[in-house]
């Protein structure tokens, strides 16, 4: 499917298991497959009537129920920054790096939250029941990652 904007829908970013490219799409019980526009792999997709309603319990690609929050900024763009930001303190005796923390702190009060799955990386944006997940635990991380623990979407407490 390709991305149209609509207002208040949940969106689905997946990363091409082939090139790494980005597929955005959005849920419909219909759709079956979701077709990279850089190489033409074909991702397998599942779709249930909760996904349908904007409401995140299982992802449609992994199957998994595990998933993370985060605020929605790109990890790369932040990296750079703060290199940019670190190399201008030489020159700015550190004012550079407090303006940056400036700029994070104002970001962080604007952006909005997405839902991210253990697993597969895939990202969710306008998921309805974002703040009954929780945030991103490292330890429940590396289980998913390096084991293939399955939480069956409850949170890791000790």
């Amino acid at each position: 499917m390709k991305d149209v904007s609509k207002e208040g829908v949940m969106t689905v970013h997946l990363t091409c298991s082939e090139c790494g490219s980005g597929i955005h799409v959005y849920p419909s019980q219909s759709s079956k497959k979701a077709t990279c526009d850089i190489c033409h792999n074909e991702m397998d997709l599942t779709f249930n009537a909760d996904h349908e309603e904007s409401v995140l319990k299982d992802c449609p690609s992994c199957k998994r129920k595990d998933f993370y929050v985060q605020k929605d900024f790109n990890r790369k763009v932040g990296v750079v920054l703060f290199i940019i930001a670190s190399i201008l303190a030489i020159y700015t005796y550190g004012i550079s790096l407090i303006v940056l923390w400036l700029f994070d702190l104002i970001l962080f009060s604007k952006l909005g939250n997405v839902a991210i799955c253990y697993n597969c990386q895939a990202i969710f944006r306008e998921v309805k029941n974002i703040e009954s997940i929780g945030p991103f635990n490292h330890e429940m991380n590396d289980r998913i990652v390096y084991s293939g623990h399955d939480f069956k979407g409850k949170q890791l407490e000790h």
